[in-house]
């Protein structure tokens, strides 16, 4: 499957833009291959806030209670041999 990019103008003020620079996975990969990297990291770590925020408000102050109720169950189980 071959991948598209398409270019896009982000805006950097000047201290920021040197500080990236400077920065050796920039220097090795390019600015853009890092600003794709962190990208895709924020977005997983929105995705996790709003499931998490999702389970708060479906169990309420719950929540805590089942976290340890449910904490370490999976090396309780017999899992079948493949």
């Amino acid at each position: 499957m071959m991948m598209y990019m398409k270019a896009i103008q982000v805006t950097f003020d000047e201290a920021l833009l040197e500080r990236l620079d400077r920065d050796p996975a920039v220097r090795e990969h390019g600015r853009s291959a890092v600003l794709r990297e962190a990208a895709a990291e924020y977005l997983v770590r929105k995705e996790a806030e709003v499931i998490a925020d999702r389970y708060r408000a479906g169990y309420g102050e719950g929540a805590a209670a089942l976290d340890a109720e449910l904490d370490g169950w999976t090396v309780e189980g017999v899992w079948p041999q493949d």
